[in-house]
């Protein structure tokens, strides 16, 4: 006998041999939902608290709800212990875990994909599970439309126009201010040849992104709307085509990208041509990364040539080219906050990589990034640690000045400001020493916020003016964005608040300049505002505060989550406080 939980929509149980149990209160709903959800073993008494304060004998009324899932789940399932730990039957299949982890095949042919977590359902006297489930609905709206984006791609690589059109229409209904989904429906339009319909969608958008937000289309829909059908193939031979990726590398290496992504995309059409996988997927594996990699907010066509690369890969069994393209669309999600999505990506790129290769050096690296950005910061630097000896022995000295960096704002992050000064240090040096001055203002930007912590007020800000400067040079979003938080802090520090809250606005807007930026940083920033609003009393610290709850809630970043409520309850909000306490650290 098989169990399929369904949590998304009206809830309910499905057993295979028909005999589905219905529980008799809506509280089991929740009981079930939190233990499912929640990332650690939960203590009957704050479970007791989360969902019973009210009952005249709060444990007593946890141990009945107990007993109905135990009818529910059948004989199979076992829910025991103190903290309670839930085990299911092998084979029990819960929707919001194929939404988070299964394939977009698998996801998209749920039932409730699209509709809320439990959806309807309001319980009287629990406020704590009340904020708890709000933010658990946000992340699973978040999550449903990545699926449909996802999708989307994977249907186009796969041949199949119709259905990917049908995804993308479904993504942008979700979410029409994402300028991603705009951009792949749009480009889709124009793919099938359907110009018209891309027009009038372009048109919808640009009157809904000026309506809503007060800007234009970004660079992603502008290119979108510029993208011509396939043309008809051309024949070469194999060293022509060669040469055009050699050729298109070279340029993107010496900063021509314009020129080295025209002779990549001349490269594929050729390669596709001749019919040579080893090309097809050489080119557009080229293509992708340096889209993606670019700072040019064309990350749309960037990840459709990776699915591509891996579409084709897959059908000629080259776990390498998979390995690399799974890598890269998973460092996408990361920047994107689709961080379940994100992780699936990464350990298949290290479960298809070769031990000692570069790119399972990247996939380790990303996929301790993506556990930094939700506060899991044990496994964040285990991961990273394995990255930069991973990096050493591949012999990617970049790579492991990256991972150092990142593994400085782990204990930065942790407050263990000794050691992040240590790691800061160590990436900065070996940074400069491989002239890698596109990289540089990031670790200098962290070490900059270490030294303010240190009390070093005038060290931090020689230090972070350089970042900044090095940053706008570059025209880097996140770079920008991140010292010129610091900087905001440096000025608070100093007695100047409304320069402090001047340069944090400065940050977002830098931050949030392209549709593919860096999605933690701008809830990284947000928290400096509520930290500052909350100190000088800005009148605008409730709608921070709100932003950053809705931001933190809808991707997951669990660390900002606490974060929001901490600020709420500053507020004075009663509920706010309590979800806190009860989430613990």
């Amino acid at each position: 006998m098989s169990l399929t939980i369904s949590l998304l929509g009206r809830p309910h149980l499905t057993r295979s041999d028909g005999d589905a149990y219905q529980f008799r209160s809506r509280k089991s709903w929740a009981l079930l939902a939190y233990l499912l959800l929640s990332r650690r073993p939960a203590p009957r008494a704050q479970l007791a608290e989360l969902l019973f304060a009210e009952a005249d004998d709060p444990a007593r009324a946890l141990r009945w709800n107990l007993s109905e899932l135990r009818r529910g789940l059948g004989e199979a399932a076992t829910l025991e212990g103190d903290p309670l730990v839930l085990r299911l039957p092998v084979g029990t299949e819960v929707d919001v875990d194929v939404l988070a982890r299964g394939s977009w095949v698998q996801a998209v042919a749920l039932d409730g994909l699209g509709e809320d977590l439990l959806a309807g359902m309001s319980l009287r006297g629990a406020a704590g599970f009340e904020t708890w489930l709000l933010a658990q609905q946000r992340h699973v709206a978040g999550a449903s439309v990545a699926i449909l984006h996802e999708a989307a791609l994977g249907s186009m690589s796969r041949g199949a126009p119709e259905a990917a059109l049908g995804y993308a229409v479904r993504a942008v209904a979700a979410d029409p201010l994402d300028e991603d989904n705009q951009a792949l429906l749009i480009r889709l339009y124009r793919l099938v040849g359907d110009d018209e319909a891309a027009a009038r969608q372009l048109e919808r958008c640009t009157a809904l992104l000026e309506r809503e937000l007060g800007t234009s289309p970004g660079p992603a829909i502008l290119a979108a709307a510029r993208e011509r059908r396939a043309e008809t193939v051309e024949s070469a031979d194999e060293t022509t085509i060669a040469a055009f990726v050699e050729a298109g590398s070279a340029a993107v290496a010496v900063g021509a990208v314009e020129a080295g992504v025209q002779s990549l995309r001349t490269a594929i059409r050729l390669a596709d041509g001749a019919g040579t996988d080893a090309l097809r997927t050489s080119a557009r594996l080229t293509l992708g990364e340096t889209l993606i990699h670019a700072l040019r907010g064309l990350d749309e066509e960037g990840l459709a040539a990776l699915y591509e690369a891996d579409e084709i890969a897959g059908g000629c069994g080259d776990r390498g080219v998979m390995a690399r393209a799974r890598a890269e669309l998973g460092y996408v999600d990361y920047l994107r906050a689709h961080y379940d999505r994100a992780e699936r990506w990464l350990t298949e790129a290290i479960e298809l990589s070769e031990p000692s290769s570069s790119t399972r050096a990247a996939a380790t690296t990303y996929l301790g990034l993506v556990a930094t950005d939700r506060s899991d910061d044990t496994r964040a630097a285990a991961l990273l640690g394995e990255a930069i000896t991973l990096s050493r022995a591949a012999g990617d000295r970049r790579r492991e000045a990256y991972g150092l960096a990142m593994l400085g704002r782990v204990a930065l992050l942790r407050g263990d400001v000794r050691l992040a000064a240590e790691q800061l240090d160590a990436s900065i040096a070996l940074a400069e020493s491989e002239h890698w001055l596109a990289f540089l203002p990031c670790p200098q930007a962290l070490r900059g916020e270490v030294l303010l912590i240190e009390g070093d007020v005038d060290g931090a800000d020689t230090v972070l003016q350089q970042a900044f400067a090095r940053s706008c040079q570059l025209a880097d979003p996140c770079w920008e964005g991140l010292s010129a938080r610091a900087l905001a802090l440096v000025a608070d520090a100093r007695g100047n608040a409304r320069g402090a809250f001047s340069l944090l606005a400065d940050a977002r807007v830098r931050a949030d300049r392209l549709p593919d930026r860096y999605t933690w940083l701008d809830g990284y920033i947000l928290d400096a505002q509520c930290t500052l609003g909350l100190r000088h009393g800005h009148p605008q610290t409730q709608e921070w505060v709100d932003a950053l709850r809705d931001l933190s809630s809808r991707t997951g970043m669990r660390g900002l989550v606490l974060r929001s409520l901490e600020h709420g309850a500053a507020l004075g909000h009663a509920d706010d406080a309590a979800a806190r306490a009860l989430l613990g650290d």
